[in-house]
């Protein structure tokens, strides 16, 4: 079913709250402690991560929107004979516009998050931005197999993939090779991706970046337990956390975590956990790549590097890859 403005109708495999549930209890019952990253992204989380993009600290999406808008007629030459686009973890649908802008021929877009509400938003302001685009949604775990809706299946020239925001960096490199190669599956033969990769730095940057001044990037850490809190019926007290962000030179590798201030306990339904003082739960990692890195990572999963567009100052990458 399709509406006035191009939108098909939602695709919903939103996890379950029994989903949900499963992964805390698991997560933070292994030593160490740990929870999924891919739950920040409730309604909230999604309006913070937004704010997050736009910090003066976050240099990510501005550099990444910079590479975007500079080589979007190239990007846009290379996605040419594709007949679809899927986003996976498409948020709010900011970045691939700069795309879509210099794509001529129909297309329909396919975007893939797991936060229903920020999904749709952003659908419908792209409907309404492109107005010949059919844009045909999926509220999914991108991080698992699904299928792609039948009009963007049926496209002559097969699909694409578009993998922004450096969210790759978010899962363990053999995890990334995993998704890389899952994505095409759900592509198919002769597809092109195009990510974005944040590049190795300096920690002062890299500190900054994910410990602001503000302290978004810490409510957005700590909403995690306030979903807890809502959906599964915790009693995490907030002020007993807080957000750290910590470069580990050995992994290659920023991680956050929410560290307990004192000895304390939490409930979850019929659970019971026991914090010690300094104890942390692990909540997100993200992995910076070199360039040739990244590369060898696409060819272990399937994949032959095209091009790679960098910034002057040598911070973030935007990779074409084609699925041999």
């Amino acid at each position: 079913m399709i509406d006035q403005t191009g939108l098909y109708q939602l695709q919903d495999l939103e996890p379950t709250a029994a989903e949900f549930a499963t992964a805390v209890s698991a997560g933070l019952s292994a030593t160490p402690r740990t929870l999924p990253c891919k739950f920040f992204y409730d309604a909230a989380g999604s309006v913070l991560f937004d704010r997050i993009c736009d910090l003066p600290e976050y240099y990510l999406t501005r550099t990444e929107c910079r590479i975007l808008a500079r080589r979007a007629g190239e990007i846009a030459a290379l996605l040419a004979p594709y007949g679809s686009l899927v986003e996976f973890g498409a948020g709010s649908a900011s970045k691939v516009g700069l795309v879509l802008s210099k794509i001529q021929r129909p297309l329909v877009y396919v975007p893939v998050d797991i936060s229903r509400s920020h999904l749709l938003a952003g659908a419908a302001i792209l409907a309404r931005s492109f107005p010949r685009l059919r844009i045909a949604p999926i509220c999914a775990d991108y991080t698992q197999p699904f299928e792609l809706p039948e009009i963007a299946a049926g496209m002559a020239g097969g699909a694409a993939g578009f993998f922004p925001g450096s969210t790759i960096g978010n899962f363990a490199p053999d995890e990334a090779t995993a998704f890389l190669a899952r994505a095409r599956q759900i592509l198919g033969a002769g597809a092109l991706m195009i990510v974005g990769a944040d590049l190795q730095k300096d920690q002062a940057t890299l500190h900054a970046a994910y410990n602001d001044a503000a302290g978004v990037t810490a409510a957005f850490n700590l909403n995690l337990l306030r979903r807890i809190n809502r959906e599964l019926g915790g009693n995490f007290d907030l002020s007993g956390f807080e957000h750290a962000a910590r470069w580990n030179p050995g992994a290659g590798r920023v991680e956050m975590h929410l560290v307990s201030l004192r000895r304390q306990s939490v409930r979850i339904g019929e659970e019971r956990f026991d914090f010690a003082a300094g104890e942390t739960i692990h909540t997100e990692n993200s992995h910076k790549y070199t360039v040739e890195g990244f590369g060898a990572m696409a060819r272990a999963a399937g994949f032959e590097p095209v091009e790679c567009w960098t910034d002057e100052a040598g911070l973030f990458s935007v990779h074409a890859i084609r699925a041999r």
